[in-house]
């Protein structure tokens, strides 16, 4: 075997001592092989197969998932830049980073309870997600360094003058009756916050970021081979273990990146009769494809008259294989001219 890729990562110990491992790409005969190699006290060593197989795309999500988590586990690379990113810039967004990571680690839990019911209120009072009110990680920075008045309500990454604009006040009731032990501005954060403590909360957040790129591409392997099986929705909901809006919105990507999704759309159009298909097809050309509300209202009316033609969810599903069509039918009109 070809060994094309290793890098050697070290971790103290309790004993001060480094451990010491290995991690390696190999090829052989158009197989691809990714391994981790602990080194012994006694010099031997125990080893860990990552992957065996063809595919040199889910050999890289398994990598960097698996050296994300030994990087969270404390190891250091000898050859940095090991995650293999294109145009991976280390010190982008650093300080917002930090603050972030900072945040996790010294909440007010009282402060981020009160806030998390106030944004409950406000989703419920707007018709809005929670998360567009205020994400989960704003709340975390806000219950941690408690901004007292609007100027230091917009220090804080996420808040622009829009959000300060609709919900400062708000916001600002809860945390200014709070006291502090710090200052703004929030400086003070970089020399205080351990290096270590960030790295590892860094390789943390990738981890959860390359665990998410792993599912998500070995789901879409999967579902192109059921496409190729013939498989319906319904049975792809069973082989890939995914929502089944979650499998129309990778049907609507694969057809982007050109994958032959036609066989699937005929298979769920087949009980929607023609007339129904052409007048979809025909809302989309006035209307345009970029929304999906104002083509069913056009096809199948408001209110209760839509609900009466069907499951909404249905006919939303159906619209998004229409568009599919529709916007493969623009792309070949524009090549061809």
């Amino acid at each position: 075997m070809q060994v094309v890729f290793m890098n050697r990562l070290v971790k103290g110990s309790r004993s001060d001592e480094e451990a010491v491992a290995q991690v390696w790409i190999g090829e052989e005969e158009g197989i691809w092989h990714l391994g981790w190699r602990d080194f012994q006290i006694n010099e031997e060593y125990l080893d860990s197969s990552w992957y065996e197989g063809v595919s040199w795309n889910e050999l890289l999500c398994i990598y960097r998932h698996g050296l994300a988590i030994k990087l969270g586990e404390g190891y250091r690379p000898i050859i940095e830049g090991v995650f293999h990113e294109e145009e991976e810039q280390r010190y982008r967004g650093q300080s917002v980073q930090k603050l972030y990571c900072y945040s996790e680690h010294h909440p007010d839990e009282n402060v981020y309870n009160e806030l998390c019911a106030w944004r409950r209120r406000r989703a419920v009072s707007e018709r809005k997600a929670p998360y567009f009110i205020a994400s989960n990680k704003l709340l975390r920075l806000i219950s941690s360094f408690i901004p007292h008045n609007v100027e230091e309500l917009l220090q804080l990454p996420g808040v622009g003058d829009n959000k300060a604009g609709d919900y400062g006040t708000d916001i600002l009731e809860i945390t200014a009756k709070v006291t502090r032990n710090h200052t703004f501005p929030l400086n003070w954060v970089y020399a205080e916050l351990n290096e270590e403590v960030y790295m590892t909360w860094v390789f943390k957040q990738k981890e959860q970021k390359y665990r998410l790129e792993l599912d998500q591409y070995r789901m879409r392997r999967t579902l192109m081979m059921g496409i190729s099986e013939g498989k319906n929705v319904e049975q792809l909901e069973q082989v890939c273990n995914t929502p089944r809006k979650e499998i129309i919105e990778a049907l609507e990507e694969l057809e982007k990146e050109g994958y032959d999704t036609e066989h699937l759309i005929q298979i769920e159009l087949q009980e929607m009769a023609i007339v129904e298909q052409n007048a979809v097809w025909s809302a989309f050309e006035e209307l345009g494809d970029n929304f999906l509300k104002p083509v069913l209202q056009k096809v199948y009316g408001e209110g209760k008259d839509t609900l009466a033609r069907g499951n909404i969810d249905q006919l939303y599903e159906r619209i998004r294989m229409i568009r599919i069509r529709f916007r493969r039918d623009q792309d070949s009109r524009r090549n061809v001219g």
